[in-house]
Parts: C-alpha cells; structure tokens; sequence
C-alpha cells in the first residue's frame, strides 16, 4: 500500500513545500493539497515549488473541481508540470466543495464532471479532445502522462468513476463504508467492459498516532472531528438527493442528524465549532487514531479491501511528529521484507 500526504496551502508556502520535503524523505508516495484559492493559497504554483523540491514523490490536489478551474487551462497545468519535472502528477477531481461555495456557487452536475473528466485527461496526455464546437490539443504535450482520479460517495458518483476514471478517492477510513464504496464503483466498470482492478483506489483520512492513554485519544479526536464535519457537507447533499432510504449505508448518514450548518472560514481546521455534532464513534471509524500498532492495524484492513492508497490528512497539532511516527514506525512494517541474503538448503 502507497501511503500519501494531504496538506493546505496556509501560508506560508514555504513550510508547505517544506513538509512536502520531509514526507518524501520519510517515505511518502503521493503529496496531495487541497485546492480553494479564497481560503488557502494557489495549490498549483505551490505544487510546481514542491516538485522542484522534491525526487520521486507524485503531487495533485484532493481535489481540485471544474466549476472554478477552466478544463483546458488545469489540463495545460498539469502537462506543463509533467514536461518540467518528469510525468509525477496526478489530478483528483470532484463536484466542487469549498471553492464553488464560497462563492455562493453550487457543485457542478454528475455530466459536467464526466465530461471535464475527459477533456482533462486528454489533453493533459497529448490527446486531442472536443470542447464544445472546437477539437483541440496541446500539440507540446505529447510525453505527458496524467491519470484523473475522482472523488464522491453517493451512488451515481460512484457509478461514474467506474466508469471514466482512473482512480476512486473516498475521504473517510471507515472499512464498512469503504467495502461498499469499493463494491459499487468496480461493479460499474464491470458494466462498461473496463477492468476493475485497474481502477486504483485511494482512502484519505486523518491519521493521529498516539501513545496509546485515554488522554491522548481524547486529545486526537478533538483534532481530528473537523474531518467528520467536513465529510457531513457531502452528505447532507446525499440525504438531500436520496433521503435516508436509499442503499446508501446508514453508517454515512446516520450521524448528521444533528449537523446545523457549516463555516467554510474554520473549513478542514482543527477545533471546528461546527463539527461538534460530530460523535466520537464516528471521528474514530472515519480517521486513524491510536498507536503504531493500532494505525498498521486499520491500514492492513484497508489493504484487504483493495485501497492502493492510505493519503494522511495533515491538519493537526502534530504534522510532523506524525510525518516522523509514519516514516519510522507505520511505513517500514508495511513493506515487503527484502533481505540482502537467502538460505541455502
């Protein structure tokens, strides 16, 4: 399993280029960020900084949307990137969250994102591709390499990224969710003659490794029950869409019971006054809480599951003691052992 970093663009870029560095060189895969030009810097200028910083890590953001981005401009973007320091981007996109509502904007419909889908990957892999009445290419692309990736939870996004994308973001860790998550979007591949284990498949959650007391997990979960705030805005869209009876599990809707409305200002930050009707069963199925041992453990449910991918939320208290606690402790006994000598019988 890849294990990848999740950071904000806060100011200053500097130290998001920094802890960028530093996930590489303990081990990271992926460093993603999110993208929200009014709460947080440009992700794609920081980007362009970290790759340049960095060797081997692959860089995207989780995730950017096509309401606020033009799609031939985040295709120009990404096949630029690739050409300056080698194919290492990828692109995760949704509906829109943050960025179209702090406009008074509205998530893009399930077509509008199909088809930015296409145009995206396309272009951004040297391809030609139809924007409205015009056919057009970057006709410098033509060494680019980029997979899209989409993310969601209701049923209809799930179907659509089984059938275009190259990958599936969920943004929650719970396994029960995750399995049917999973189960819907490679049945919908399946359905239009793609292969579904080719469909990469990434959690993203927050991870807060702990000494393993009742004092520190309380502490975790209060850095961490944003995230379950954050998640409720997704879906209380669902709910709204399909009610509670639908084959949605209750696991994912049950628990915004008592959600009463949401601050884009204290969006993906630690003591988020609007995540309080988050409970604590909920902040510990959605994130990974606990020790090494406990962490190694959620991780390998996952991996049992199909995740190719485990991306760390960073927005916390302990940023780099947990980039340290997971190069030190999590990622090394997740590798295969590969020792320098064999038996001889």
């Amino acid at each position: 399993m890849d294990i990848g970093v999740v950071l904000q663009c806060t100011p200053p870029a500097s130290r998001v280029v920094e802890l960028a560095r530093l996930a590489e060189t303990h081990g990271f895969s992926h460093v993603w960020t999110f993208d929200s030009h009014l709460l947080w810097q440009e992700p794609y200028v920081i980007h362009s900084q970290i790759l340049a910083a960095t060797r081997k890590v692959v860089v995207g953001p989780m995730v950017t949307n096509p309401a606020t981005r033009d799609w031939t401009v985040t295709a120009s973007t990404f096949a630029t990137l690739n050409d300056m320091f080698g194919n290492r981007t990828l692109c995760g996109i949704g509906r829109g969250d943050s960025a179209v509502r702090t406009q008074g904007g509205k998530p893009v419909t399930l077509a509008t994102l199909r088809k930015s889908v296409e145009v995206i990957r396309e272009l951004a892999n040297g391809r030609s591709a139809r924007v409205g009445d015009a056919v057009v290419r970057l006709p410098w692309a033509a060494g680019s390499r980029l997979e899209v990736w989409v993310a969601g939870y209701g049923p209809r996004a799930l179907d659509l990224t089984g059938e275009v994308a190259d990958g599936f973001i969920l943004q929650l860790a719970d396994p029960d969710i995750t399995a049917w998550t999973i189960a819907r979007v490679r049945a919908a591949a399946e359905r239009v003659g793609r292969d579904p284990a080719a469909i990469r498949i990434c959690v993203a959650a927050p991870a807060y490794v702990t000494d393993g007391s009742d004092a520190a997990l309380a502490h975790a979960r209060a850095q961490c029950r944003w995230f379950g705030g954050m998640v409720g805005n997704h879906v209380a869209d669902l709910v709204a869409r399909y009610g509670t009876s639908s084959d949605i599990p209750a696991a994912l809707t049950d628990y915004i019971e008592g959600r009463q409305g949401y601050d884009y200002n204290q969006h993906g930050r630690a003591g988020n006054v609007h995540a309080a009707f988050v409970p604590d069963a909920i902040v510990d199925r959605f994130c990974l809480l606990g020790t090494a041992d406990d962490q190694l453990a959620r991780l390998r449910e996952l991996a049992a599951l199909g995740v190719d991918q485990f991306a760390v939320y960073l927005q916390h208290d302990a940023k780099f003691a947990t980039l340290e606690a997971y190069g030190e402790s999590v990622l090394p006994r997740l590798a295969a052992l590969v020792t320098a000598t064999e038996a001889v019988e």
